[in-house]
This record gives structure tokens, sequence and C-alpha cells, in this order.
């Protein structure tokens, strides 16, 4: 297989490019800004965990600045643009795709995880009371088939019966996401939320690989084998249902992209013992990809951009791991830690809470990279860029309680 070598600058740019954090992107006003975002990447992961406002919101507001969450409402409660379903993980996606992930829907007719096959079990007898309830009076959410003994649970997968049957109803694609309230799913029928003009012909399995190689190549700029392997699919064995395209499958559609000339084959100077594939077109179009070297971007830990961590180490020499799931004793930077991308470069990443009620974000630690010097450049744009981040987490007041190395950052932070 013919190669085109790349530099480790011009791969950067070309990923940061796709990813719309060059710097350079310029969205439309509004909604339709947040669903340019959201086609551009394929999705936006979905999260709970809510120390400062949620991935989801947080993935959107880094590339549109001026993003708030009615828009993300709007476009899925209003306009029906987008859908909540599987891909790696729970997100929002492009209506427009919402045939290709028929199959995942499919799969949990006759689910093959045990897991599921055995609350499958336990629940199907619930299904059509559930259903007719729904269609009688309307969206509903899972605490509209709360019993008064229910206990509060601690997880999703303790959920009674009855809720467990909703999510079952919703991974079979017999109920969507209707909208959310305050976090809370409202489920309603498939046909009163699907629009009648999204294609729903089930596609086959050419189709299904050539979207999924598509669609990584288009979000990721440069991708491996083994990167479009986890891209909307579960990396995990274990989640066996929602993984529908195979590695063989997804090899044959890169090739056949090959074979057409509209992928190129790489040998990348950051990872040379790795293959990589880049579509011509943002190949040809890398010499207009420069990023803007004073840009900065505080990201989410579930942010499209680092969410494959092997990837940012080999790509961007940035090691990350979330430790919100580590022990406290054993965490080394913090509970949930942001990383800060500098131009092209990660150079920085801080443990931050927002504490809503004294409208103060507290970054519990900043910590530089252990090669970073460029102090006096930074400082000023970060400050700008944490203070931005600070109303968006509608604070009012940035508080750095250690910075590492040790820095004197007081007095440059608005109160």
């Amino acid at each position: 297989m013919q190669k085109t070598k790349l530099s480790s600058q011009t791969t950067r740019r070309i990923i940061l490019n796709s990813q719309l954090l060059n710097g350079h992107n310029i969205l439309p006003a509004g909604k339709d800004g947040s669903m340019t975002v959201i086609e551009k990447l394929g999705y936006v992961q979905i999260d709970t965990i809510a120390v400062i406002n949620r991935a989801h919101h947080h993935s959107l507001w880094v590339r549109q600045p001026e993003y708030n969450e009615a828009m993300l409402h709007d476009l899925q409660s209003t306009d029906r643009k987008i859908f909540e379903y599987w891909g790696h993980a729970m997100a929002y996606l492009p209506m427009n795709d919402f045939r290709f992930y028929m199959p995942k829907m499919k799969n949990f007719e006759n689910p093959s995880g045990k897991w599921t096959k055995d609350r499958l079990e336990k629940c199907e007898p619930l299904f059509p009371v559930i259903l007719e309830r729904i269609r009688k009076e309307g969206p509903l959410s899972a605490k509209d088939f709360e019993s008064p003994d229910d206990k509060k649970g601690g997880t999703w997968w303790d959920w009674k019966p009855a809720k467990m049957a909703l999510e079952l109803l919703f991974w079979r694609g017999e109920l969507m996401v209707s909208e959310r309230r305050k976090f809370q799913k409202y489920y309603d029928l498939r046909e009163r939320v699907l629009p009648s003009e999204v294609d729903t012909r089930m596609p086959d399995k050419s189709e299904l690989s050539h979207f999924l190689v598509r669609r990584a190549l288009d979000a990721l700029g440069v991708v491996s084998e083994r990167e479009l392997q986890k891209f909307l699919q579960p990396g995990a064995s274990r989640d066996g249902d929602m993984q529908v395209a195979g590695k063989r499958r997804l090899k044959q559609a890169l090739l056949e992209l090959i074979e057409t000339g509209d992928v190129v084959a790489l040998e990348i100077e950051a990872d040379s013992t790795t293959d990589y594939f880049v579509f011509k077109s943002a190949l040809e179009q890398s010499d207009n990809a420069a990023t803007n070297e004073t840009s900065v971007h505080i990201l989410s830990p579930f942010d499209n951009l680092i969410i494959q961590r092997e990837r940012m180490k080999s790509l961007f020499g940035f090691e990350y791991t979330l430790e919100c799931y580590v022990p406290a004793a054993k965490r080394k930077y913090g509970y949930f830690v942001l990383p800060v991308l500098w131009g092209e470069k990660f150079v920085a990443r801080f443990d931050a809470k927002a504490e809503r009620k004294s409208k103060m974000l507290r970054v519990h630690k900043l910590i530089f990279e252990p090669e970073f010097t460029a102090y006096d450049e930074f400082v000023p744009v970060f400050v700008e860029k944490i203070n931005a981040f600070a109303k968006f987490n509608r604070c009012e007041e940035v508080v750095i309680d250690t910075v590492v190395p040790k820095r004197n950052l007081a007095g440059l932070f608005k109160n």
C-alpha cells in the first residue's frame, strides 16, 4: 500500500481543523451553529457528571462560544434535527443518520448479551402496558412509572422493571427521547418523534461500514484502523449488541475508498509504526488548515478530540486519564480534570468545580505540563478563556487554590 508521509504538525492541524478547534472556524449563528458542530463531529457525548456544566453542553460551547442550553433542547424537542442513542456511548446524533443506528436497535430485539437477555426476559411483559400508557398520555419520564414505595436507586442498572423496560424499549427504537427536562428523559412513541421524511431503510452491511468509515474520517481527520473500530461503537466485547461493523468489514470499506482515490494511506512522523488514513480532500487542504496559535480551548474529559486516550498520547504526546473513577488517594491530578489546548499543543490541565450557590468557579489545582515555559504569552489568553468558562458555568468569580509549578496568578481573574 502506497503511503504519503505526514509531519506531526500537519497531522495535528488536519485533526484540529476536522474537530472545529483550529481557532478559525466560523459557524452559523444560534442553534444552526450547534447543529453544524454535531453534524461535523458525528455525535456529542452525553454524560451525567455535573461538577461543571455537563459534557454535551461543554463540548458544544468549546466550539461555539455563544452556545446556550436552549439551542440543544430546541434541536431535539422542537426541530427534531437530532436524536439520542448509543454511539460509543449515549450521545446526541444527527437525525439524518438515524437509519445507520437501526441495526443496533434491531439487535436489541433478540440481544446476544446475557445481561440484556436477562433483563429483557424480566421486563418484556411490561412493554404493552408501557407503550399503551405513553400512547394515551403522551411523553412520560421514568418518574411517571414510580410507585409510592419506590426507593431512589443509586445506579441505572438498579432500576425497577418498569424503568428498565422503558430503557429497553428505547434501545429497541420503539420509544425515542422526545426531550429532556432538567436532564430527565421524556420518552414518546417513535412515530411521534421521528420526522416522516427521515430515511428508515435498513442499511446493508456494506452501507453501514462505509458510513462509519466516512463519519470517522470526516470527524477525526486522520484515523487508524483501531480508532475506526472505536468510533460510534463501544470498544468492549460485552457491548456486542452495539457493535454492528467488525474489523474486517471496516477494513474492506476503507480499502474500497482507497481504491476510488477518496482516501489516502499515511505514514505519520509521530507514529510511524501505525497505518493512518485521511480523506484526500482534507490532505489537499492541509496547507490552509493552520491553527490559530493563540487560541485556548478548555476541554471536557468526554470531548470528541480526547475521548480516545491512546490516540492523544500517540499524536499529541498528551497522556490523560479521567480520575473521577479512581479512589481519591490514588489520583494524580484530581477528580474532574480538564485538559487545556493552546494552539496545537496541550499545555496544562486543571481540576475544577462550579460552586453554584456562591457563583464561584473553584480550580483546586492548575497543573502545567513539565516542558511548558511560555507563561508570559499563555497566561493572558488563558485568563480570558477561563473567565469566559466561568461565565458559561454561571459563575462570577474564579479562584485557583494551587498552581504547579508554583506561579503567582493572583489578581488576574475577574471578581
